[in-house]
């Protein structure tokens, strides 16, 4: 039989393919395709290179729209694959990869300004294919935490400035962090993230992605919030999800006002020794910038002796013209936030 494009998949095989395959990771599975399929502005879709009825490559484009109406969302849509395309590596593998992306650019192509791929693993034996389709790399960095050490390992492993902060806020015991249990605490959680992205002037996913991943992640220890207080007032916040032995730092939010706390450095050392102690080999910090511009965030990072990894992105651009505009919106955007 031919290879074939799906649109859909049964749960039940979908599930063992993401599960079954090496680089399969959270963001390949059903259930947060449910979550982004429950967020306002997102609309995941599913495409399936298949053959015999078995899925030889996967991909899971998220439609995200910032604003609505019809002009706004033309020029404010664009197409995210997070964890990246999933395959087989064989000839075989390799050509329905070829056949489902040329098949999927050729239906979206107008439909949204650009499809990036956002690799979590190396895609290096896939490059030269990605870029005949029309994906062309970019680099982008990250950073990887080995969990599969004691505690006192990955402590010393941490800058040594950044180390002692950790140790005196221990010490110290002003910032109580704890897991949240229950989902009226989301709310929470989403206006600490609020307040991070307006500071940054970066649009944020709206409420709706967390209470999703709250109420079909956590049943299932896919999600972890974890929220930073000092006395009753909440300061900080992560939540990470998991997967397969795996963390991945997902979103994260603080209250600057709070700063001489060093909620940051708790909660993050908080989560690795979490980690550690219940049996997960990787902490994934999420990423960390292209490596020619300056970002704040991957300093930050850094900090926690991880390894820096360039497993990079992939994008194509379905409107050149589009997408030079959007980018000028995007420029006033951030300005009037």
């Amino acid at each position: 039989m031919p290879i074939t494009i799906a649109r859909t998949l049964s749960e039940e095989e979908w599930r063992r393919y993401v599960e079954e395959h090496p680089a399969g990771n959270v963001f390949h599975t059903p259930e947060m395709f449910q979550v982004f399929h429950r967020t306002k502005g997102y609309q995941p879709e599913l495409w399936a290179a298949t053959k015999d009825g078995r899925v030889l490559a996967l991909l899971l484009p998220m439609q995200v729209t910032l604003m609505n109406g019809l002009v706004l969302r033309g020029i404010t849509t664009r197409s995210i694959v997070y964890g990246s395309v999933l395959c087989e590596s064989d000839a075989e593998g390799q050509e329905a990869l070829v056949r489902l992306l040329r098949t999927y650019t050729h239906q979206v192509d107008g439909k949204s300004l650009f499809t990036e791929l956002r690799n979590l693993s190396s895609m290096e034996v896939f490059q030269s294919i990605l870029g005949k389709c029309g994906f062309i790399y970019e680099d982008h960095l990250n950073y990887l935490i080995d969990l599969e050490r004691p505690s006192d390992t990955i402590m010393k492993d941490i800058k040594r400035q950044t180390r002692k902060r950790i140790r005196k806020g221990l010490r110290d015991g002003a910032v109580v962090i704890e897991e949240v249990t229950e989902r009226k605490q989301v709310a929470i959680c989403y206006d600490l993230l609020c307040q991070s992205y307006r500071m940054a002037n970066v649009p944020l996913a709206d409420c709706s992605l967390f209470e999703g991943a709250f109420d079909l992640l956590y049943p299932k220890n896919m999600v972890r919030f974890t929220l930073a207080r000092v006395n009753e007032t909440p300061i900080a916040v992560s939540v990470d999800l998991l997967y397969k032995n795996i963390m991945y730092g997902w979103y994260g939010g603080v209250n600057r006002d709070y700063s001489s706390y060093v909620p940051n450095e708790l909660l993050t050392w908080h989560i690795l020794q979490w980690g550690a102690e219940n049996g997960y080999h990787l902490y994934d910090f999420g990423g960390a910038g292209k490596p020619d511009e300056e970002y704040g965030v991957r300093d930050f990072k850094s900090k926690f002796g991880g390894e820096l990894v360039c497993y990079g992105r992939n994008i194509h651009i379905h409107s050149p013209f589009l997408l030079r505009l959007s980018k000028l919106g995007y420029r006033v955007f951030r300005r009037m936030l």
